[in-house]
């Protein structure tokens, strides 16, 4: 378990929200998974809703029509910053793009939309009153962000370029070409999966659970869709579906004492 309550360093996956056409059947579903209970908020973009595990913030729920919802669903990752307004700047420097300008959200924080040079969307968080994520690293709460992508190179060298991240292998995956991203503290943050069969690049969000073939049972109950469970080398692992064609993973991992 894992408590946030400050900002955290540059780069550091720190929030999620998702952008949903139904909220009471995604707030269903969520809760049918992780037990999840809500918040209802409001900022100058309109309403939202914190997903709160044990009162702790831990990710947020967001009405679009059909019309704003593009393709596929994805839990969208936001990247920590000291200063959205810079980070910004340097992800056009850097050759990415700011696809919504940094803009505060009520007193929680404030935020920028931008992509990657190979396309991947994901957003700045500049923590005000929240940190990010409250709980980490747990059953039902965020575990691990990695970024797919059919070209890694560019990838690569635009969040070394503009979060300072080093890049080093990973021995655990031979024949992957999987690359690490790491903080100057050497703290991994996610990592760089390069697969030239993937129909886009993207942000991927893994949640941590307590039992992953139970929670294969439940989302299906819940009227998700979900792969068969595998063991992966890092835990127990499945691919989940939710309602609205969201996909995510969840994991299992090892006891410290297994």
């Amino acid at each position: 378990m894992s408590k946030v309550s400050t900002n955290q360093p540059l780069g550091t996956p720190t929030w999620i929200d998702l952008g949903v056409p139904d909220l009471d059947r995604a707030k269903a579903f969520y809760r049918a998974l992780f037990g999840w209970e809500y918040e209802e908020r409001s900022a100058a973009t309109g309403p939202f809703t914190l997903c709160l595990l044990r009162g702790q913030r831990v990710a947020a729920l967001r009405h679009v029509t059909a019309a704003d919802a593009e393709g596929e669903s994805w839990w969208h990752v936001h990247l920590a910053t000291d200063d959205c307004d810079r980070t910004a700047k340097q992800i056009v420097v850097s050759g990415g793009t700011v696809l919504v300008p940094p803009a505060d959200v009520a007193d929680l924080g404030r935020t920028a939309v931008v992509a990657d040079p190979t396309g991947a969307r994901f957003s700045l968080w500049q923590g005000r009153t929240l940190a990010g994520c409250e709980l980490v690293n747990e059953p039902c709460a965020l575990v691990r962000n990695d970024l797919a992508c059919p070209d890694p190179g560019p990838a690569r060298r635009f969040y070394a370029t503009v979060f300072d991240f080093t890049l080093d292998g990973n021995d655990d995956l031979p024949g992957f070409d999987f690359t690490f991203l790491r903080r100057p503290d050497g703290h991994e943050i996610g990592g760089v999966f390069g697969d030239p069969a993937a129909p886009a690049s993207r942000w991927q969000t893994v949640f941590e659970v307590a039992d992953t073939d139970d929670l294969v049972a439940r989302a299906v109950a819940a009227g998700g869709t979900a792969g068969t469970p595998e063991d992966a080398p890092y835990g127990r692992m499945a691919a989940i579906t939710d309602p609205f064609g969201t996909s995510f993973s969840v994991i299992t991992r090892p006891s410290p004492t297994s």
